[in-house]
């Protein structure tokens, strides 16, 4: 073996990004009945989904494990080998087994097919061999072919372990659609670090509320309304009349007014507010109303509790907190 200091890693590297794009796309053609079925047999599954494969499949097995687990589909891998040699006590007779081998005959595989069968578990296939043991055996075989590696050689697993990925995936999001799982339920699987906290923390948690509430009356001139919204350094000021929320008036809503020529001591705030606005209450998910302020393309949204004003958040807010 000779090392070639000059070889062409980029034409390389785009080469091999083609052929599996080119295997992922032929995927979608390749779909049958069967990934309606397995997905309905994981619905119906009264126990857990095992995930099993031996060498890049099984790599490729455990991370599909661990996004059905994450998914809200209870999931976890066992490895083929150690099958044999005990762990079959970890699967059970109610549990739906999705089993990973692109040739389809794998032998640690295969050799499990009598136990499986015995137990009564359902069985789920990927293979790339429609016709082999494995695919034969099941109750659902999802092909994940493809017809050349993009390892030069066709030697190395690459496009196919690709395609295992992506199937892998189109299962777990289709499972995840069907059960209507939430961005709440995904974030009582991630708790830690900042996917938990982007996902966990409420607008209550990061709120400012009380006197920190800038709040002005539409009769409030606009000069005095801009002495308001400074002392709070929120960039925006509540616009209430009894203690109802009718409006706000923001930085651009500012801008707006300077623009028309609008005098900023005779104008009062019903002139130049924005009428009701945007709002959201206390026990939303901070990244829902991120993503409203994002939509909105504003800055801050009014917190309201049954109709009353308890709260401001704004885009600070979210970027201290580790929302963005």
């Amino acid at each position: 073996m000779t090392t070639d200091f000059n070889f062409d890693f980029l034409s390389s590297a785009r080469r091999t990004i083609s052929m599996e794009k080119e295997a992922v796309g032929q995927l979608e053609h390749r779909l049958d009945p069967d990934f309606a079925k397995a997905c309905s047999l994981v619905l119906n599954c009264k126990g857990r989904v095992v995930v099993t494969g031996m060498g890049k499949s099984g790599h490729i097995g455990n991370k599909i494990a661990a996004t059905l687990a994450s998914t809200g589909t209870p999931a976890f891998f066992v490895h083929p080998g150690e099958a044999s040699h005990g762990d079959m006590g970890m699967i059970q007779a109610e549990d739906v087994v999705i089993a990973l081998s692109n040739s389809g005959e794998s032998g640690e595989v295969t050799s499990l097919l009598p136990l499986f069968k015995r137990l009564g578990c359902k069985l789920i296939s990927m293979t790339g061999k429609p016709e082999s043991s494995l695919a034969k055996a099941a109750d659902a075989h999802l092909n994940t072919g493809v017809d050349v590696e993009a390892c030069p050689l066709n030697l190395a697993p690459t496009s196919s372990t690709t395609c295992a990925l992506v199937i892998g995936d189109a299962l777990a999001v289709a499972l995840l659609e069907a059960r209507g799982f939430t961005a709440e339920d995904f974030a009582f699987s991630h708790p830690g670090g900042s996917l938990g906290r982007r996902l966990l923390l409420k607008v209550e948690d990061i709120m400012h509320g009380g006197d920190e509430i800038p709040v002005v009356s539409p009769t409030t001139t606009l000069s005095q309304a801009l002495l308001v919204v400074t002392s709070k350094g929120l960039g925006m000021t509540t616009v209430q009349d009894n203690g109802k929320l009718v409006g706000i008036f923001t930085d651009g809503d500012l801008r707006r007014a300077i623009d028309h020529g609008v005098d900023i001591h005779s104008a009062t705030m019903k002139d130049v507010m924005t009428a009701g606005g945007k709002f959201t209450t206390p026990g939303t998910l901070a990244a829902e109303a991120l993503k409203v302020m994002e939509d909105s393309k504003i800055n801050a949204l009014v917190v309201l509790n049954n109709g009353s004003t308890v709260g401001v958040v704004n885009m600070h807010d979210m970027l201290r907190a580790g929302v963005i």
